[in-house]
């Protein structure tokens, strides 16, 4: 991988670690993913000025929606769920 590519996949992933702080999962697939197609982004570099993978990375849209529930002690807990 070229050096240009590399600053790009470098800065990418500093972008998706600020807007997504305390993610280590997303930060982890989205790297996995990123690295994959790394070589093509480097034949193909005009799809660093398209920002394909910005637009991957970011959904267009997120339902975010709450589950409460009760456990068998009786205690209430209420979960997040996202439908990206």
């Amino acid at each position: 991988m070229d050096k240009f590519t590399r600053n790009y996949i470098d800065s990418l992933m500093a972008d998706v670690v600020a807007k997504n702080p305390g993610e280590k999962e997303f930060h982890q697939a989205v790297r996995e993913v990123v690295e994959s197609v790394a070589p093509y982004i480097a034949e193909n570099p005009h799809y660093i000025d398209l920002k394909i993978l910005e637009r991957i990375i970011e959904p267009e849209r997120i339902i975010m929606f709450r589950v409460p529930w009760m456990d068998d002690r009786g205690e209430i807990h209420i979960n997040k769920g996202y439908r990206v």
